[in-house]
């Protein structure tokens, strides 16, 4: 009789547990995309080379996002290092206003934004001829998000680390002819 008993309740717990991680496996897959993601064309740079910075807003609500704000600006190590030189040169994408002065830009995006649609705006800045690179420099960036669904009535916000440590590396010496 207990030997009974025991493979009952063995076998309810196995199928609780199948049935738990079924259910997890669900929830996980349904889960929704971030709202930003911030990528870059390439991870060293020298001066005089230029970088993209491609940042793409996901709207990972369930009604039509109704306004969008992102900035971008170096932390504060990469706005502390004076010879570290780089500037923000253009600005392309889904954006109905993009300004970019120096090292930092602002951007709004084409709106309404349905649910799971994405906006992208691409960012093309240059580090300067002059710019003092070598290790431990990098070009640190952050971004901070605002939009706005469900008509206005709901927000969200905050800020963004964009992964964009960009290495600032030194040129390699000319060979010498001989």
């Amino acid at each position: 009789m207990r030997s009974q008993r025991f493979r009952r309740l063995g076998l309810s717990a196995t199928l609780a547990l199948a049935a738990g991680l079924t259910c997890m496996a669900q929830s996980a897959s349904a889960a929704p995309a971030a709202p930003m993601t911030v990528t870059v064309d390439k991870a060293t740079a020298k001066p005089g080379d230029t970088v993209t910075v491609t940042l793409t807003f996901t709207n990972d609500q369930t009604t039509n996002t109704q306004f969008v704000y992102q900035s971008i600006q170096p932390t504060w190590n990469t706005s502390q290092d004076p010879a570290l030189k780089y500037a923000f040169k253009s600005c392309t994408g889904d954006t109905v206003q993009c300004d970019v002065a120096n090292q930092s830009g602002t951007l709004r995006y084409h709106v309404p934004v349905l649910p799971g649609a994405t906006r992208t705006a691409k960012l093309t800045y240059q580090i300067a001829p002059d710019s003092a690179c070598g290790p431990s420099r990098k070009i640190e960036l952050y971004s901070y998000l605002y939009y706005e669904y469900q008509g206005g009535q709901a927000k969200k916000d905050g800020v963004f680390q964009t992964s964009t440590d960009i290495a600032c590396a030194t040129p390699a010496p000319a060979a010498a002819h001989q």
